[in-house]
């Protein structure tokens, strides 16, 4: 009799907490949450903006698989205004991703996606050399070894003018010492 009576009340319990619980969100909630990447191809390791309408309050959350970090998002209410974030691209990814928003309390899989494509960004490894205008393709091959320093042949040069100077101001302070 305990079971048939621990049972019954089980099965009330979960009679009430249908029908106090709220309905789940339907499709159509998710339907007016929308998110837009700039630029719509991304580049791994580049930056991105991303748009979102259709949340209640000001601010909210967009991942991605491809995302470094979820974009964080502000702005104005979201279901008349836009809010936006940025955040960059992961390197090495490519394809088409879904993006989620996280607002008004709860996330919305799905409601965007992100291409991504093409190559990394460039970004310079080394300094630039400056000056030359059309000329400097031409002058940097050339002045390349110039621009490593002095080498031997200069220091040798230099230490036998050192010694002629020192041979120089030696035999002068001799003259002027010695009486005529």
């Amino acid at each position: 009799m305990g079971i048939c009576s621990l049972a019954v009340r089980g099965a009330g319990a979960a009679v009430l907490i249908a029908v106090w619980a709220p309905p789940p969100a339907s499709a159509h909630d998710q339907d007016q949450v929308k998110a837009q990447v700039t630029p719509q191809n991304a580049a791994p390791g580049g930056q991105v903006e991303v748009r979102v309408k259709g949340c209640s309050g000001t601010t909210g959350a967009a991942g991605s698989g491809a995302f470094t970090r979820d974009a964080e998002l502000t702005g104005r209410d979201g279901k008349q205004n836009t809010l936006t974030g940025t955040t960059r691209v992961k390197r090495g990814v490519s394809g088409t991703y879904e993006i989620t928003v996280t607002c008004d309390g709860h996330p919305h899989q799905g409601v965007g996606t992100v291409q991504v494509g093409g190559a990394a960004p460039q970004t310079p490894t080394a300094p630039v050399h400056a000056g030359g205008g059309g000329t400097a393709p031409l002058t940097s091959a050339a002045a390349a070894p110039e621009e490593t320093g002095p080498g031997t042949r200069h220091a040798v040069i230099g230490l036998v003018l050192a010694a002629v100077a020192a041979v120089a101001v030696a035999l002068r302070s001799v003259r002027r010492r010695r009486p005529e």
